[in-house]
Parts: structure tokens; C-alpha cells; sequence
């Protein structure tokens, strides 16, 4: 039987960066994905700078829209539009595209993808990782990266542990012409009513995503939510392409990413931003540390290196949201200052990410104005 070097559960963005990243250096690499290229994925689908940085030299990105202008409101009120000039603060990206091309260029890099492919269990072995398929067939790997999200086989093999969880439901709306052209190269983000909530408009040409998220616990409260934001669109009457919900997982900090010889990356290792919820530039850049670790043959590196390279931006996340969810309003107030819009923009260029910004004297000083102050809608 086949000894794959490098076995790879799941073809989204970690999973298909972990495979690039090993297989242009030589490992002999499979992808494992249980749907088939193109596929939906529940998704905003906005690519911050970091996230098109990480990308842009792999593959011509498939862009439909590049956002410069954003409309903030706080539940539908004080509402107010800030532009950038020039270029795009954010890129708009339908997954099933930007994930076909990934996945074509790890298969250029020298990976092989198998897809309808679904793995059941995951056992260690002296020698290497066996997996056990839907199909009662068995692939064995020296090493596997798992990226099959945080509800996957590999976080539980891994024993992957959450302390924020929350639900994200959104809507592929199709768009005349007109709604079109009032929306394109902008996006909307309105600070919810539920606690750490809010919702969002992306364009994408022919179609608008539209969504919201919060906590779990409350979901009828954030379909309400949700609803309610697009009857204020003017956009309850269309039909949608798509109507979707998805729980995303955020890791604890001393939850692990390696068990053995099996380490989780993206979603599976719970690694996204607490306050905005961004994982596609976790999941691309933890997918390529991945692969490079298994490349260099140091596993024990990859732990390291997400420690350092994405964990600081995690915790400053989590200080966000605290402050976010209790005091949405002074978020709202922040950003329509000239500061609170350059930190914005800075964030959304990538050219500083969360842990920097936090660490930021003003920033600093404001949040912990605004964590004193009483609550206040």
C-alpha cells in the first residue's frame, strides 16, 4: 500500500496551503476533500490585505468586487459612509472560485487531490497515521495535516477545545442592475443589537452577500437579527441563491495543534479572529506553516510558529470583542474619527493586524476608557 509523506483532510484554504507549501518542496502530498471543486462554502468571502498578500503569488485571485468605500451603522441607526483613496480595502471572492483555484495550484505544485472523499477515523501508528475512509478503504501517511473545519475528525482526534463559539447565518441575494451599482465598491457593517453581534453587505457583481453573526445560544434572536437587516435593505422580497448558518469555533489558548503526527490547521485548530470573526488569513497562513513544518520535517516549529505569528492578534481579538460587546456604541463613535478610521483601514490593507493596533498607545487607552464607561445603546 501507498506511504503518502503528507496526508491533507479537507481542500479548503488551510488545508489546499498546507499541501502547496509541502508539496512545491518536494513531499509527496494527497488532499482528502468530501465535496467536490466547486463547491458553496458559507462564507463573507472578503479578503483583507493579509489574506490577498498570501495568495496573490500563487494564483490570480478571482476578485468581483474591490471595496473603498464602507457604510458603518449601529442597528440601523447614526449611520455614516468613510471612503479610501486609493485602492481597495477589501476584496470580494466567491469561496467556490477562490477555492478551485487554490486547488488547482496545489495540484500544479505536484499534490494529488481526491474529492467525495470523506475520512472517518484517524489512529496513530509507530510508523506513521492511518485513516479509516467512509468507504471502509484505508490511506496511510507519514504525517497529516487536518483542516476539515472545527467539527471535523481531525480537531477531535487532536482534542481541539473552543472558548468562543457563535453562529453565522447568511444569504447569496441576486441583484438587479441597479442594486448593482449602489453597492458596488462598497460594504455595509452594522453593529447588532444581541451582545459581540453584527451584520454585513458584500458585494460580489451579480450577487450580495448578506449576513449576520453572535453567540451562540440565541438563534432565534439572530435570525430576527438578520431578518430585520435585510428588510432595512429593501431586499426581503428576493429570493436567495443561497441561505446558509455555520458555527465558528475560536480556539482556548492552551488548546493544542499537534497530537503526534497529526497537526490541525484553519478552522480545525480553532485559529480565526474573536471580534470580526476573519479566518481565511488565518487558514492560509497556518495551512502554509503546516506545510512548510512537515517539509522541514518540525513539527514541533509549526506549534511555535502560530504561536508567534497569529496568536498575538487572537488575544487582542479577544480584548476587542469584550469591549465590543458591552460598549458597541463607542465602537461606532470610534470609527467615525479620523483615528478610529485609520486604524480600520490599516487593518483592513494588512498592514498591521489586531495585536498590533491593541498594543497601539491610543488604542490601548481608548479601550480602556470605553471598558469603565456603563453600558449605553
Amino acid at each position: 500500500m501507498t506511504v503518502w509523506e503528507l496526508a491533507v483532510i479537507g481542500g479548503g484554504p488551510a488545508g489546499l496551503s498546507a499541501a502547496f507549501a509541502a508539496a512545491r518542496r518536494g513531499v509527496r502530498t494527497l488532499v482528502l476533500e468530501r465535496a467536490a471543486h466547486p463547491r458553496y462554502k458559507t462564507c463573507g468571502g472578503g479578503l483583507t490585505g493579509i489574506s490577498f498578500a498570501a495568495v496573490a503569488t500563487r494564483i490570480d485571485v478571482p476578485v468581483h468586487d474591490a471595496v473603498d468605500e464602507v457604510t458603518f451603522t449601529l442597528d440601523g441607526r447614526r449611520s455614516f459612509t468613510r471612503r479610501h483613496r486609493p485602492g481597495a480595502l477589501v476584496r470580494m471572492v466567491r469561496r467556490d472560485e477562490f477555492d478551485d483555484r487554490l486547488r488547482a495550484a496545489a495540484v500544479a505544485a505536484g499534490a494529488e487531490v481526491r474529492e467525495r472523499v470523506t475520512v472517518r477515523a484517524v489512529d496513530q501508528t509507530p510508523d506513521g497515521v492511518r485513516l479509516r475512509l467512509a468507504d471502509d478503504a484505508t490511506v496511510l501517511a507519514r504525517t497529516v495535516v487536518g483542516a476539515d473545519g472545527s467539527s471535523g475528525v481531525s480537531a477531535r482526534h487532536v482534542g481541539v477545545r473552543y472558548r468562543q463559539v457563535d453562529l453565522g447565518l447568511e444569504l447569496e441575494l441576486p441583484v438587479s442592475p441597479q442594486q448593482q451599482a449602489r453597492w458596488r465598491r462598497r460594504m455595509l457593517l452594522d453593529w447588532g443589537p444581541l451582545p459581540g453581534s453584527y451584520a454585513w453587505v458584500f458585494p460580489k457583481a451579480d450577487r450580495l452577500s448578506v449576513g449576520v453573526i453572535a453567540g451562540r445560544g440565541d438563534g432565534e434572536r439572530t435570525r430576527e437579527y438578520l431578518r430585520r437587516f435585510v428588510d432595512r435593505l429593501g431586499l426581503a422580497g428576493v429570493s436567495p441563491v443561497h441561505d446558509t448558518g455555520h458555527l465558528t469555533r475560536c480556539r482556548a489558548e492552551d488548546s493544542p495543534l499537534r497530537r503526534g503526527r497529526v497537526l490541525v490547521a484553519g478552522d480545525a485548530a480553532g485559529l480565526l479572529e474573536p471580534w470580526s470573526r476573519e479566518g481565511i488569513s488565518f487558514a492560509l497562513r497556518s495551512g502554509e506553516l503546516a506545510g512548510e513544518a512537515v517539509a522541514a520535517a518540525d513539527l514541533t516549529g509549526y506549534e511555535s510558529a502560530v504561536q508567534q505569528r497569529l496568536m498575538p492578534a487572537i488575544r487582542a481579538g479577544h480584548r476587542l470583542r469584550e469591549v465590543f460587546a458591552q460598549r458597541p456604541e463607542f465602537f461606532h463613535l470610534a470609527l467615525g474619527t479620523p483615528p478610529g478610521w485609520r486604524a480600520f483601514t490599516r487593518f483592513c490593507l494588512g498592514r498591521s493586524d489586531f495585536g498590533q493596533l491593541v498594543e497601539a498607545l491610543p488604542v490601548r487607552t481608548a479601550l480602556a476608557l470605553a471598558a469603565r464607561l456603563p453600558h449605553q445603546r
